[in-house]
């Protein structure tokens, strides 16, 4: 006949259930991570290029008009 008998958590799995917070708090934090870092989404390669020709038409010619004449 078979005895089914009840015991506690032995010292090796309290250890691993103190580690699996911070296991899983490192895991969360490198996802996170890897993500972002990776994340191919780039918007300051397309929509920050700077001046544009009349910014440049704009300023450029006010720059010319100043310039004294030697």
């Amino acid at each position: 006949m078979a005895t089914i008998g009840s015991a506690s958590l032995s010292a090796s799995a309290h250890a691993h259930a103190g580690l699996a917070k911070p296991l899983a708090e490192l895991r969360a934090f490198w996802r996170q991570f890897v993500a972002k870092a990776f994340n191919p989404y780039r918007p300051e390669l397309h929509y920050m290029r700077g001046p544009g020709p009349a910014w440049r038409a704009k300023h450029l010619g006010r720059q010319n008009r100043a310039l004294p004449v030697i």
